[in-house]
C-alpha cells in the first residue's frame, strides 16, 4: 500500500497528466471523423426529406454546427472560466446526445429500407417508407434525447438487492450497504443534484456506504465546492471511498486527501474491519483497475489489500470500481465486489459495447464463488442522458444461506 507520502509526491505529475489536455493530432482525428458521420447523416436523409432550398440550408448549418460543438462540449473544461465552460459543456453534450440518437437511428433506417424493398413495391417505397422513415429518424432521436434528459437529470431510483452468504453469523443478517457509484460530478452535475443524492442516501438509514469510484471529473480546485455535501452522508459504520478511473485523470491523490478531509474512509489497496453486534465484516478496497498507468504504486491488488488481515473474521467484500477486477478478487478469496464504471452501458446503443471490455454490464452475477453487483451508476457521464439504463441508489442486504449455490436474489425499486 502507498504511504501518504508517496502520494503526495505522486500528485503534481499526475495533476499535469490529467489536465494538458488531448494531444493535438487526437483531437484533428476526432473531429474528421465527427465530421464524416455528419456527413453520412446529411447524405441519406437530405434528398428525402424535401425541405426545399431554405429547408435545405438550415438541416446543413445545423448538422455543421453540431460537427463542432460535439468535440467542444468534451473540450470545455480547457477553458479557464467556470461558467463559460459550463455552459459551453451543456450545450456540447446535449448535442453530442441527440447526434448520437441520429446517428444510430440513421443506420439503423438503412436495414429497414432494405426489408421493405424486399416486401413492398418500388415506387410504394418511394412515396413513403423512404420519406416517412427519413421524417422519423430526427423526431424520434429528439424524443429519446429528451426522455433521456429527464431520465439522466432525475433523483436516481433505489435498488434493492439481497446478497445470499452461506455461514453469515446471525448478527449481520440484513446489514445494509448503500453503494453509489460513477456520480461524475463535474459540468453538468453539481452541488444541488449530489445533495438530493445524498437526502436520500441518508433516509434510508444504512449501516455502510460504499461509493465505488468516479465521483468526479475535474480537479479538487474547481469541484471542491461541489463535493462538499458528501460530508453529510450518514452511516453507522461510515462511508468508504475507492478510485475509479476518473479521479486518476482529475488528479486522484489530490483527490483522496479531499475526500479523507471530508470525512470518507478512501481505501487504497487496504481493508478495515468493522464490529457490528458482536460480528465482524472485513471491508476492503482497491485502486482502479488501470491506476498503475498513472501512479505505480497504485496498482490495484485485491491480495495486498488483505495484508495483515486476522485469521477469524466474517465475509470479505471488496470495493473495486471496474467489475473486471473479479477474477484478482475470487482469487484472493473474496465473498462479494461491489463496483460500477459500465453506467449500464447508459444509452442504447452502447449497453452492446460494455461487454467488449467487462465482464458484467449491471446488477448481480457470479464468478465462481464470488458475487459481483455491477451497479448501472448514480450519475453519468457526458451526454445527459440515460435510455434503458436507469440510474440508481443501490442497498444491497446480506443474507444467510445455508447453500452455497442457492441464489435467493430479488431485486426491488
Amino acid at each position: 500500500m502507498p504511504s501518504q507520502s508517496s502520494l503526495a509526491k505522486a500528485a503534481p505529475s499526475s495533476a499535469s497528466k490529467a489536465w494538458r489536455g488531448p494531444p493535438l493530432r487526437f483531437l484533428l482525428t476526432a473531429t474528421v471523423l465527427v465530421a464524416l458521420l455528419h456527413a453520412y447523416i446529411g447524405w441519406r436523409l437530405l434528398p428525402e426529406l424535401a425541405l426545399g432550398a431554405v429547408g435545405q440550408g438550415l438541416l446543413i448549418g445545423y448538422l455543421v454546427l453540431s460537427t463542432l460543438l460535439v468535440p467542444a462540449g468534451l473540450l470545455a473544461r480547457v477553458i479557464e472560466r467556470q461558467r463559460l465552460a459550463d455552459t459551453l459543456a451543456w450545450i456540447g453534450l446535449l448535442a453530442t446526445g441527440y447526434f448520437s440518437s441520429l446517428l444510430v437511428l440513421t443506420v439503423l433506417r438503412e436495414p429497414l429500407l432494405l426489408l421493405a424493398a424486399v416486401l413492398l413495391r418500388a415506387d410504394h417505397i418511394d412515396l413513403h417508407w423512404a420519406h416517412g422513415s427519413a421524417v422519423a429518424v430526427p423526431l424520434l432521436a429528439g424524443l429519446f434525447t429528451l426522455v433521456g434528459f429527464i431520465n439522466a437529470r432525475s433523483v436516481p431510483r433505489i435498488v434493492e438487492v439481497d446478497i445470499p452468504l452461506p455461514g453469515l453469523a446471525p448478527a449481520l443478517h440484513g446489514l445494509s450497504i448503500v453503494q453509489l457509484s460513477d456520480i461524475h460530478i463535474g459540468p453538468t452535475i453539481k452541488r444541488a443534484m449530489l445533495a438530493r443524492i445524498v437526502d436520500r442516501v441518508n433516509r434510508l438509514r444504512p449501516d455502510v456506504i460504499a461509493i465505488t469510484g468516479d465521483l468526479v471529473d475535474g480537479p479538487v480546485a474547481q469541484l471542491a465546492a461541489h463535493t462538499a455535501p458528501l460530508a453529510e452522508l450518514k452511516a453507522r459504520h461510515g462511508t468508504f471511498f475507492v478510485t475509479g478511473n476518473h479521479e486518476y485523470y482529475a488528479g486522484a491523490p489530490a483527490w483522496i486527501a479531499e475526500l479523507r478531509r471530508l470525512g470518507l474512509q478512501v481505501l487504497v489497496n487496504e481493508h478495515v474491519l468493522l464490529e457490528h453486534d458482536g460480528a465482524s465484516l472485513l471491508l476492503a478496497g482497491v485502486t482502479d483497475y488501470s491506476a498503475h498507468h498513472f501512479i505505480a504504486e497504485q496498482r490495484s491488488d485485491p491480495q495486498a489489500a488483505l495484508a495483515g488481515a486476522p485469521a477469524q473474521h466474517g465475509p470479505k467484500i471488496l470495493l473495486a470500481h471496474q467489475p473486471r477486477s473479479a477474477p484478482a478478487a475470487a482469487e484472493a478469496g473474496f465473498d462479494l465486489q461491489l463496483s460500477g464504471h459500465t453506467h449500464g452501458g447508459q444509452f442504447f446503443p452502447w449497453n452492446f459495447f460494455v461487454r467488449l471490455q467487462q465482464p458484467y454490464t449491471a446488477g448481480l452475477n457470479r464468478w465462481q464463488r464470488l458475487w459481483v453487483y455491477t451497479s448501472r451508476g448514480t450519475g453519468y457521464w457526458g451526454p445527459p442522458k440515460r435510455l434503458f439504463a436507469p440510474s440508481e441508489i443501490t442497498i444491497l442486504r446480506l443474507r444467510a444461506s445455508t447453500d452455497a449455490a442457492s441464489q435467493p436474489i430479488t431485486a426491488r425499486t
